[in-house]
């Protein structure tokens, strides 16, 4: 068999290029003469960078940015031909925040991260959102690019309390493109804020809805409607008013790393991602995966830390069969060593699936 291995990351445990080896490391040890074709992805979050230069190559340039609170963090800055590519949660990711005060963080440095891209002399920047802990609707960003306004826009949400004009900074000499598959608007019942504020540690989701309404209200109502602009806490938003275009992550990923052609290749596309639950529906990894998999008539399969939906759920999304980590490991162990237990679970799943007749639906899903 060809197996393509496509795995997102498992949140705080490994990263997408970690999964894939793992997966295929287990696999080989039932299969050893299977041929693994590893392509770690990301949908635009955490892990995009790194995705992206083990598929691609390409040059790492390291900067340092603003973090959400002003401190210095470092970020990276991937350069491929033409293209520059940027992780926008380097710069204000909630791992950074730690969930907490989204109301405060800002986008400062996403704007200093896509400055030293655009400086990269490149024709195109690439920015991967997602895994964000800010609220700001971008502000933040625009500030870094010279937007000035009656407030401060680099103090995150609460800075805009009040705010009557703005301008908004010259174009960008570059394409500049929103990695993303969130495709909410900016402000309302499924913004930005009351959507993915709680997690964040906004306290007051109405307060800071009503701070993006400010900001839209001055820099553009038409486009805090349209698609992705509630993504990454208002910095799609930002990047529309920029004149960049929303593409699905995944679909910039799998675009880059040829991933059509290699699954058309292969007999069976593994991916995981740390939890495959109802959330997932949302355009996660796993469910990108699959549709890319049912293009090409092949069966796909998910390894994730935990499954929380059952068989008719995931097969109604394109997942033939899915395995939890922690069922078949436990969650100490799933955690302690989860490079092993996952080479564990993909050693199990590969005597059900490398042959000529693979068998849908083993129990213990």
């Amino acid at each position: 068999m060809r197996v393509v291995v496509a795995p997102d990351a498992f949140a705080g445990t490994l990263t997408a290029a970690e999964a894939a080896e793992a997966i295929a490391t287990g696999w080989r040890r039932t299969a050893p003469a299977d041929a693994m074709d590893l392509a770690p992805v990301s949908d635009g979050g955490p892990g995009f960078l790194d995705a992206l230069h083990a598929g691609l190559g390409g040059s790492v340039h390291a900067v340092t940015v603003s973090g959400p609170f002003g401190e210095p963090v470092p970020a990276a800055v991937l350069v491929v031909g033409t293209t520059a590519y940027v992780e926008s949660a380097q710069a204000c990711g909630v791992h950074l925040t730690g969930g907490r005060d989204g109301e405060r963080a800002t986008t400062f440095g996403v704007g200093e991260l896509l400055r030293a891209a655009v400086g990269t002399g490149v024709r195109r920047v690439v920015v991967g959102l997602g895994g964000s802990g800010t609220n700001d609707g971008g502000a933040g960003l625009l500030a870094a690019l010279g937007a000035t306004a009656d407030v401060p826009l680099d103090r995150g949400a609460t800075g805009l309390a009040g705010i009557g004009t703005i301008e908004l900074p010259p174009p960008l000499p570059v394409e500049l493109v929103a990695a993303s598959d969130v495709d909410n608007p900016l402000t309302g019942l499924f913004g930005a804020t009351k959507v993915f504020g709680e997690q964040k540690g906004v306290a007051d989701l109405p307060g800071a809805d009503a701070l993006l309404e400010g900001l839209a209200a001055v820099a553009g109502r038409r486009v805090a409607t349209e698609r992705g602009a509630g993504a990454a806490g208002g910095l799609g938003y930002a990047m529309l008013l920029l004149g960049g275009r929303r593409e699905p992550g995944l679909e910039v990923v799998a675009d880059a790393l040829g991933l059509r052609a290699r699954i058309a290749l292969a007999d069976l596309v593994i991916t995981g991602e740390g939890s495959f639950d109802a959330s997932s529906r949302g355009g996660k990894v796993p469910v990108g995966m699959a549709a890319l998999a049912a293009e090409a008539a092949r069966p796909c399969v998910v390894l994730a830390g935990r499954v929380g939906m059952g068989s008719r759920e995931h097969r109604a999304l394109g997942v033939d069969s899915a395995y939890s980590l922690v069922e078949t490991v436990g969650q100490e162990r799933a955690l302690r060593e989860p490079a092993t237990a996952l080479a564990d679970l993909a050693e199990r799943v590969a005597r059900t699936w490398s042959g000529p007749e693979p068998t849908v639906g083993e129990a213990g899903e």
